[in-house]
């Protein structure tokens, strides 16, 4: 029998993830741990390895977000579970599933997290394929059938009806997507689950609780029946109507997928102008994003006199190219955003400056760096001088290394010193445990380490929590000042800029030495104004000074 891939468990507080690409096609061969698609949290993108060898059957589109735990793909084996060859499948052009399959697939599909069009024989125009309605016997009498909002997550206890795709009193068949769904973290497509006469019993707009009753399907026509159209239904478009290339035309055909549908209500294009390459052809998010508007209609000729006076009145209109695009914010950005927002709302954040003389260090590097990377295997660099001088600054000012946890101060004896790292898909801030017992090419092992894994993107979940204080280095950008954003739960970060040649005074004389800007941004309801400002100059006192890093003075 198949082998179904579900999404698993990433993270202790992850309880959904976005489809971000395939790497493998839909009926492409795949081999046991052959990565398959990439999957993107609020946090970081994962891998996905395939479970066994097989035959590639993809369920969720690319760019859905999904529940920890769906099913997103299956993968069909050469041989059953009995050790027979598969079954040829059917002339009609369903998948094979085996009888002993029926029921698994039956009730796979009562949880399955996808879109009907995205499943396999999903279709309920084919006879006897999993998930097609069954015909109710000659004679037999009608019911009326409650629909319930769903559990769609762990955390989410309500909904909005987006937008209903039936009006009220359509005919509707099983599975048959019949309304969108939209919560705090996602949009649904909710399927019908019987055949007949739809009546709603939410508005469209209106929130409601999970389980709540948002609509009842009274008994009617068979599914093998086609359903009349409503009264009140509009007339579908050549696009929406045209049967997709390869297969006869289903409920699918013209429907966008939930991503789809945000990208085309932001165009502001009607669904009905663009034609679905998807299965069954639904339309999918590259569709909506090669879609256009329509351009509008000319004004009536009589408008013209009116028009001209005006426009020789008025400034000349813009020329060049003035294209934009837009562009699904990654769950990443979403969560940074949030973040940085909660913070500036929940903590007391001020932010205090220092300026320290580089040259020492820059004389040291100068002197030690060939023979430091010839021993060590790896530079050095900056990094490692203001970890270790933040390591011992921290450790004679545990307010700045510690954190608020309710009615609680959390002190640390230990420095897990955070890198804030410029990411492909974003800010990323992997950490350094237990800096303080590090050596100096320790360090900057750690950080070329860590550095890399954010560039490839493989950096965990494991590896980006924890920390108890953050340095960021916004020199390498050219930053000259900044005040940098604390990173939560954490109370302090530090800022680096970049070295500039100053005149500054020693010793009564004017002299040009290389000078950084430092920023210390603290959350004032555990840090004093005492605390910040010696942290500070006790870093900065290091650093012009770097061998009380040696000699721990």
């Amino acid at each position: 029998m198949p082998t179904e891939i579900k999404i698993p468990a990433v993270g202790e507080s992850i309880t959904e993830v976005t489809i971000a690409k395939w790497l493998k096609q839909d009926g492409e061969a795949v081999k046991r741990d052959e990565v398959i698609a990439e999957l993107e949290s609020d946090k970081a993108t994962f891998e996905l390895p395939a479970e066994a060898d097989g035959t590639l059957k993809i369920r969720v589109a690319e760019g859905e977000t999904i529940n920890i735990g769906t099913v997103i793909a299956e993968l069909d084996g050469a041989a059953t579970g009995n050790g027979q060859a598969a079954p040829a499948p059917a002339a009609s052009g369903a998948d094979p599933v085996s009888a002993g399959d029926n029921n698994a697939a039956a009730s796979d599909q009562s949880g399955y997290g996808g879109t009907p069009a995205d499943r396999p024989n999903a279709d309920p125009s084919t006879p006897g394929a999993p998930g097609a309605a069954t015909p109710p016997a000659a004679g037999g009498s009608s019911s009326t059938v409650e629909m319930k909002i769903p559990a769609v997550g762990e955390s989410i206890t309500e909904v909005t009806v987006a937008k209903w795709l039936k009006p009220d009193g359509a005919q509707v068949s099983r599975d048959e997507v019949i309304a969108e769904l939209e919560s705090d973290k996602a949009t649904f497509e909710l399927p019908a689950e019987g055949t007949g006469t739809l009546r709603h019993a939410v508005k469209e707009g209106e929130t409601i609780s999970i389980g709540a009753v948002i609509a009842r399907i009274e008994g009617g026509a068979g599914a093998s029946a086609a359903p009349a159209p409503a009264a009140n239904a509009p007339a579908a478009s050549p696009a929406s109507t045209a049967a997709p290339a390869g297969g006869s035309s289903s409920y699918a055909t013209g429907v966008p997928s939930p991503a789809a549908g945000k990208i085309l209500s932001e165009k502001g294009v009607n669904p009905a102008d663009v034609a679905g390459t998807g299965r069954d052809g639904r339309i999918t998010k590259e569709d909506a994003l090669g879609a256009q508007a329509k351009p509008t209609a000319p004004a009536p000729a009589k408008a013209a006199p009116a028009a001209a006076s005006v426009a020789s009145t008025s400034s000349p209109a813009p020329t060049g190219d003035r294209g934009q695009r837009r562009e699904r914010m990654s769950n990443l950005r979403k969560t940074v955003a949030r973040r940085l927002v909660a913070v500036k709302n929940e903590t007391a954040m001020l932010t205090t400056f220092n300026e320290v003389n580089m040259q020492p260090i820059m004389d040291l590097r100068t002197k030690f760096k060939d023979k430091f990377k010839e021993k060590n295997g790896v530079g050095l660099g900056f990094m490692s001088f203001f970890t270790k001088a933040v390591c011992v600054a921290l450790q004679e000012w545990p307010a700045v290394n510690a954190y608020i946890d309710g009615d609680s101060i959390v002190y640390s004896d230990f420095c897990d010193i955070s890198i804030a790292v410029s990411a492909p898909k974003g800010l990323v801030v992997p950490v350094i445990r237990n800096a303080e017992k590090l050596s100096f090419d320790g360090i900057e092992k750690e950080v070329v380490r860590l550095a890399g894994l954010a560039r490839d993107n493989k950096l965990t979940i494991e590896q980006m929590t924890g920390g108890t204080f953050t340095i960021t280095n916004g020199g390498i950008f050219g930053s000259m000042m900044s005040t940098p954003i604390i990173n939560a739960p954490q109370s302090a970060i530090l800022g680096m800029h970049n070295i500039i040649q100053r005149p500054v005074a020693e010793n009564g004389q004017v002299v040009i030495r290389p000078m950084m800007y430092l920023a210390l941004s603290y959350d004032h309801r555990i840090i004093d104004g005492r605390e910040s400002v010696s942290f500070l100059v006790r870093v900065k006192e290091l650093l012009e000074d770097p061998t009380r890093l040696l000699l721990g003075v």
